[in-house]
């Protein structure tokens, strides 16, 4: 096979060298050019180019850059360059100065104007230690225009000169779809030019003249350029003549416009209105292409095939936009809507993160403006809360309703469209009709954003009493009392969960029934277990289902279990079949189980396939399980490689190990290692996990090292340990943690075991709280769980008794355990 670096030779030995070098850095396992270009900041032209055997030199500052980002001495490959540029004619060296502009691959798209859509630790040149980041690019998904605009580009590759102007609002992908267009051209070696400075007008009608053949003209927001009467007159005429006239070809002019100043430009004027415009339209007409405002259903399953493969910032995207198909517009503005929520304003950041804490822990999409306000009290400091001017909200109002690109706003007044329904069909958990005074929106992006830099944080006192106060939806109050209860804030979970079911929340009165009920007043809980159910709650229907069945009223818990069914909901109809199963009705039963797992929960089939396991029937078992398994159901993989394993077929157990690892959940070919090893054959234990390993698999790295351990190779199982916590995933660096406790070592296993809770782990706190009471540091391990409370994880709170009884009452929202208050 042709090395990909194979031509002729340069007779330039500096330059020979110079690009020897490059690529001897370049030719590792694992590396590749368009990897290294899009790690860098390069073009892959630009690197195929840098160290392709003959044509023109780098530029010098790819050579910099290269030679950072390999590693390699950099004064000494400028030296090279510099021997190797010496006398050549500046137009033969990449980033000569013949003719506005530069090598297409020497440009860094965001200096083109390309909207940043993330960023990502910079390992380019010029990083400076700890903190400096590089904008990054997700994948290009194609779309209809870019058909056309490519087929200009084709055009102007093989000599005839072209202008395509793309017209679409704001961050349609207007400027990145023209980027990604040229790169065909970068192989050819072409140049682009982006007038600039110092206006864009004036470098335009200075230099037009100027232009070379093989240059695209970069005319991003052509406004700039057409819309003045004057200069965008002459510039129209300039750029017609660099067109028309044969010898100053090929070029390619690009330019992108919002669709107003299309309008204006194409619109024909008055009969008593000079016509200003009629250059610009003149060279305009036949020449524009429409960006339209979403993607359409082959570029959004385009988009998720990227990324499925590993696009994150696609993914992420997609999260949000998938449904609007407005992605371009979702990538455009993400970076700038962190930034106006981390460096707005005292107030306006207050009240972001108001709408954030209230989005995370299950507040609707429209948050009303007094509760806002009156929450972001306590997210002040003192100081900026005594420097508030009267009119502080509406500024800060005013501020987050400012748009970025893309159209959106951090925080917007929004216009809640009327639920139009029958007379009397109203729906659980709605408010009663009427004005609900003016409300916000949170950005899309900023609700994530929250959920990521504040899921650790449990909101202060204002937001709870501005929610019991001014929130009326019964499903809002409901789902904030629940992450009240999950964050050991007993007392507002209480007061929430009463103003719920008044507001005529079911599951609100079956949680209070639950509370009557362990504090002692079974009346109590009895009415309101029975209001609960009245109302419809599936809960409560199956609660007092067992009720009357424990009674021997089995009239009563009939009616109540069909009340439940009728719902729908799958665990409804799984615990009916549970009931129907005991009673003997198999038949019964099983539709149900059946009805539930078209509902979305197949857990009764994999019931009912136990039950045939069980009974010897493997045949029906393993029919069920492939039934079950084609919905993804890991679990039914799990339970089929173990079917397949106990009739003799590894290799068909060890396929099926295999399809559950590649969707993504390894676990049932780790645990048949485990038998493999337990049946005492070692080395093929290994082998299957050593498969998993390669693939990534953090569980295999740590059952790996346990058999290495358990073969007397402790160093082995070691360097395997080590392996997986540089994952820095938290189930490793616990591991680590444990294996140190194991060997004595308290200090080192702490330490590890803080790493784990830094990295998210939930049970490392628990891990380091129980660390912490052996060691007698009971305030230590108290400040641990409040941690893991304020993530909305008191259940670990029950782990430590004595922890458990001090906060009988629950914690207030700064922490402190609350005072008795019923």
């Amino acid at each position: 096979m042709r090395n990909v670096y194979d031509g002729p030779s340069d007779q330039n030995p500096a330059l020979t060298e110079l690009r020897d070098r490059l690529r001897t850095a370049m030719d590792q396992p694992g590396r590749s050019m368009t990897a290294l270009g899009r790690s860098l900041g390069l073009g892959r032209t630009t690197v195929h180019t840098a160290v392709r055997r003959s044509g023109p030199p780098p530029s010098k500052r790819t050579v910099v850059i290269l030679a950072r980002g390999l590693g390699l001495p950099v004064a000494e490959l400028v030296e090279l360059w510099r021997r190797a540029t010496q006398g050549a004619d500046p137009a033969s060296v990449a980033g000569g100065a013949a003719g506005p502009g530069r090598p297409i691959g020497d440009w860094d798209p965001h200096d083109l104007e390309v909207h940043p859509a993330g960023t990502a630790p910079d390992s380019g040149p010029g990083a400076a230690p700890g903190g400096v980041v590089r904008r990054v690019l997700p994948g290009y998904v194609s779309r209809e225009h870019d058909r056309v605009l490519t087929q200009a580009v084709r055009a102007a590759g093989n000599g005839h000169s072209r202008l395509v102007v793309l017209v679409g609002d704001s961050s349609t992908g207007k400027t990145r779809a023209s980027w990604e267009a040229v790169q065909p051209l970068a192989a050819l070696g072409w140049r682009l030019w982006h007038p600039f400075d110092p206006t864009r007008a004036t470098e335009a009608l200075d230099d037009l003249h100027r232009v070379l053949p093989r240059t695209v003209v970069w005319l991003n927001e052509a406004q700039h350029y057409f819309g003045d009467p004057v200069t965008g007159e002459r510039i129209a005429a300039a750029v017609r003549s660099l067109l028309t006239v044969p010898e100053r070809g090929p070029v390619l002019v690009l330019g992108t416009l919002w669709p107003k100043y299309a309008l204006r430009y194409a619109a024909l004027p008055a009969p008593d209105e000079p016509d200003v415009y009629s250059p610009v339209r003149a060279l305009l007409e036949g020449r524009t292409l429409i960006v339209p405002e979403a993607f359409d259903a082959p570029a959004l399953a385009a988009a998720v095939a990227l990324a499925e493969s590993g696009d994150r910032l696609l993914a992420d995207a997609l999260t949000r936009a998938r449904t609007s198909g407005q992605l371009a517009q979702d990538l455009a503005g993400a970076p700038q809507l962190r930034d106006r929520y981390e460096q707005g304003s005292p107030a306006a950041r207050a009240l972001l993160q108001v709408a954030m804490d209230a989005r995370r822990l299950g507040a609707g999409l429209h948050l009303p403006r007094a509760f806002l306000v009156d929450a972001a009290a306590d997210y002040f400091s003192q100081g900026e809360y005594d420097q508030r001017a009267d009119d502080w909200a509406e500024v800060a109002f005013a501020e987050l309703a400012r748009p970025v690109h893309g159209k959106q706003a951090p925080l917007r007044r929004a216009v809640p469209r009327p639920a139009l329904r029958p007379p009397g069909d109203a729906r659980p958990g709605e408010a009663p009709a009427g004005p609900a005074g003016t409300v916000f929106r949170l950005a899309d992006h900023l609700e994530q954003h929250g959920r990521a830099v504040r899921g650790d944080l449990c909101p202060p006192a204002s937001f709870w009493h501005a929610a019991h106060t001014h929130l009326t939806r019964p499903d809002d109050l409901y789902r904030l009392a629940e992450a009240a209860r999950a964050c050991h804030r007993l007392q507002w979970h209480h007061h929430l969960c009463h103003r719920a079911a008044h507001a005529g929340h079911a599951g609100a009165l079956f949680r209070l029934s639950r509370a009557r009920r362990e504090a002692g007043d079974h009346p109590g809980a009895d009415s309101l277990l029975r209001r609960a159910a009245d109302a419809g709650d599936v809960d409560a229907l199956l609660d007092l289902a067992e009720r009357r069945e424990r009674a021997e009223d089995t009239a009563g818990a009939e009616a109540l279990l069909g009340r439940a069914v009728e719902s729908g909901r799958p665990y409804a109809l799984l615990r009916a079949g549970g009931r129907r199963k005991r009673a003997g009705d198999a038949r019964g039963a099983e539709i149900l189980y059946e009805r539930a797992a078209d509902a979305g929960d197949p857990d009764g089939l994999l019931l009912l396939a136990r039950d045939r396991k069980l009974a010897g029937d493997l045949e029906g078992a393993e029919a069920l399980y492939q039934r079950v398994a084609a919905t993804g159901s890991p679990l039914a993989l799990f339970q089929l490689v173990f079917i397949r394993g106990a009739a003799g077929d590894m290799e068909g157990a060890e396929a099926l190990g295999q399809r559950a690892a590649d969707a993504g959940h390894p676990h049932a070919l780790l645990q048949l290692a485990r038998v493999v090893e337990f049946e005492g054959d070692v080395e093929r234990a290994e082998a299957i996990c050593r498969r998993l390993v390669a693939i990534g698999s953090v569980h295999a790295m740590l059952g790996l090292a346990g058999m290495r351990e358990r073969a007397g190779d402790l160093a082995g199982a070691e360097e395997l340990a080590r392996r997986a916590t540089r994952t820095g995933r938290p189930e490793a660096l616990l591991y680590m943690a444990r294996k140190r406790r194991e060997a004595g070592s308290a200090q080192e296993a702490e330490a590890w075991a803080r790493q784990a809770a830094d990295a998210g782990g939930r049970d490392a706190l628990l891990y380091l709280a129980e660390l912490r009471t052996e060691a007698g540091d009971t305030p230590g391990a108290e400040a641990l769980l409040r941690r893991a409370a304020d993530a909305g994880h008191a259940d670990k709170v029950k782990n430590l008794p004595a922890i458990a009884a001090k906060w009988r009452y629950g914690l207030d929202p700064d922490g402190t355990p609350t005072l008795p208050w019923h």
